[in-house]
């Protein structure tokens, strides 16, 4: 931490609170979230976009996949960081608290700006339900990956487990039916689509969660806290006031 004066004489002090492996996160997650939702909107209006056949759906999974695998790796590497990195990259840091939410609004509804130099309490709330969301949509990514187009690391066990007697499970082809046993095919039919539905509905929360979020980090740079935003670029926030979790 640092401090310097101002030009109106008011005090300032500078803290260093988001470390580099947590920024390059925020922004590589950020792109690939993106490029994630791109992807698959694609592939749930492929006939509205006159695409068609059955390689061009299989080239667009296994695009959605293969991004899918970087932002998988992107998430551990972030979740490794946050039990052995230190200060405010640690996942303790944004347990969310219910009381500490309610308390934190009835705290500006008084007229009172209390500073944070984490999250704050409603900021909890919102990255927690985020990481939750990003950790459901990434197993279940990972399973449909196997289930569809037979990609690591459970597309092994998949075509072990469909594949008819004396056929090779290495030579099974995705949505193809040759030397697949039907029955186990059907049997495994509806863990494949409630493992989709989560997939799919858990992205579309992402999306409104991601909103909220934004929204909440919009207003709380314009009326309670400013520089949360550029503090996610140089990792440092200036306050005036003691931050309440220093």
């Amino acid at each position: 931490m640092s401090e310097k004066q101002d030009s109106n004489i008011e005090t300032v002090s500078i803290y260093q609170v988001w470390d580099k492996p947590v920024r390059i996160f925020h922004w590589i997650n950020l792109v690939l979230i993106t490029a994630l939702m791109f992807v698959g909107l694609i592939m749930l209006f492929k006939a509205e976009l006159g695409i068609s056949g059955l390689a061009a759906k299989i080239k667009l999974k296994e695009l959605h996949i293969v991004i899918g695998y970087l932002f998988v790796i992107n998430l551990l590497v972030r979740l490794l960081w946050g039990v052995i990195g230190s200060g405010y990259a640690k996942l303790s840091h944004i347990w969310p608290s219910f009381k500490a939410a309610s308390d934190y609004q009835q705290a500006l509804k008084a007229g009172k700006n209390p500073q944070y130099l984490g999250h704050n309490p409603l900021g909890k709330l919102a990255v927690s339900a985020i990481f939750a969301l990003l950790i459901v949509i990434g197993a279940t990514g990972l399973l449909r990956a196997g289930t569809d187009v037979f990609y690591p690391p459970f597309g092994a066990a998949v075509t072990e487990y469909i594949a008819a007697d004396g056929v090779d499970p290495a030579s099974l082809k995705p949505y193809d039916d040759t030397g697949v046993d039907q029955q186990k095919v059907a049997q495994m039919k509806p863990y494949k689509s409630v493992t989709g539905k989560v997939h799919l509905y858990g992205a579309y929360l992402l999306m409104l969660v991601v909103l909220i979020h934004i929204i909440g980090v919009i207003i709380a740079e314009l009326k309670h806290q400013p520089g949360i935003i550029s503090a996610m670029f140089s990792g440092k926030k200036r306050l005036k006031d003691k931050p309440v979790d220093e």
